[in-house]
């Protein structure tokens, strides 16, 4: 299995395709897909039936999964896009920017 760099919670932008440059923050996080959904990008139109939660029905829009290698980490410290690393601090597995060489 492929480790994946990005996790729930994280502010990544788009460096490939339709929704390139886009930045948001990543809502959920498919590892056997290899997917992550970001809010506010790669929306999609989706025809929904009416139902007690949605009793109109119709067209609504919604994010769609998003391939792991065209999303980039944004570095808190630089706001720029960064690589991410693992190694072990303090006795403590940790992310860390490969930029600013700071914890995630």
């Amino acid at each position: 299995m492929k480790k994946i760099k990005i996790r729930t919670g994280d502010t990544v932008r788009i460096i490939a395709g339709d929704h390139k440059g886009t930045e948001g923050k990543v809502m959920s996080v498919h590892i056997e897909k290899n997917k992550a959904i970001v809010e506010g990008a790669n929306m999609v139109s989706k025809h929904e039936k009416p139902s007690a939660k949605n009793p109109q029905g119709g067209i609504v829009k919604k994010e769609a999964p998003i391939d792991i290698s065209n999303l980039s980490l944004i570095d808190a410290k630089s706001g720029s896009t960064t690589r991410v690393g693992f190694e072990v601090r303090n006795g403590k597995k940790v992310r860390f920017s490969k930029k600013s060489n700071e914890v995630i």
